[in-house]
C-alpha cells in the first residue's frame, strides 16, 4: 500500500529539509495500514538494539587496551 502513495509523489530537493521530510512522513503514513506501521516499528526497535549493542562491545573493547 506504501507503494500507490509514494508513486505519486515527485522527487524534490523538499523532501531533504526538516519540514518536508516531516511532510513525507505523513504522506507516507497515511498509506500504511495499522499492521505494516506496527512492523515498521518492530524493525526500528530492533535496528535501535542491535546499535545499541554493537556500541556496547565497541566501548569494552576499547576499555580492554
Amino acid at each position: 500500500m506504501v507503494k500507490k502513495t509514494t508513486d505519486k509523489i515527485k522527487l524534490d530537493w523538499h523532501w531533504g529539509t526538516p519540514e518536508g521530510s516531516r511532510e513525507f512522513d505523513r504522506l507516507v503514513d497515511r498509506g500504511m495500514t495499522f499492521r505494516e506501521t506496527l512492523e515498521w516499528l518492530e524493525e526500528a526497535e530492533t535496528i535501535a538494539l542491535r546499535m545499541t549493542a554493537k556500541g556496547l562491545r565497541v566501548r569494552e573493547e576499547e576499555t580492554k587496551y
